[in-house]
């Protein structure tokens, strides 16, 4: 198991550069798993390629049903208590915090590309590129 944030939930889902190497983790360990906050991102996500007219309303739906699914039985609500003492030691907002605490209190990784959480926590947050 490993803990995703929202960006490597959109690579496997939206054609992009990154996408490739979002597949390979996936094959490698399709066990992700993110806090309940992700939903709000991913959403946020796509409602901005649907303004751009990039893809339709169903291909939006779609999407986000298939991302559901894929996280299924592996979403996690995060206590305040989790993210204070992560939120005074890093330069980092308090969602960014959220897939931290996760991944401590799942004791696995986080794949991020996020190059602060990289920085602030390097020996729980992981490059999607560097694990790939």
């Amino acid at each position: 198991m490993i803990v995703v944030d929202t960006n490597i939930i959109v690579y496997l889902h939206i054609e992009g550069e990154f996408t490739a190497d979002a597949e390979k983790l996936y094959q490698a360990d399709s066990n992700w798993a993110a806090p309940l906050l992700w939903r709000s991102e991913f959403r946020n996500v796509l409602l901005g390629y649907f303004k751009r007219q990039q893809f339709s309303f169903l291909d939006y739906k779609a999407i986000v049903r298939q991302a559901e699914s894929l996280l299924h039985d592996f979403e996690y609500d995060i206590s305040s208590d989790d993210l204070f003492y992560l939120l005074e030691a890093a330069n980092c907002s308090a969602y960014d915090c959220e897939f931290v605490a996760l991944a401590n209190k799942l004791n696995v990784p986080l794949i991020t590309q996020d190059k602060k959480i990289l920085q602030s926590f390097p020996n729980v947050a992981y490059s999607l590129r560097d694990v790939v």
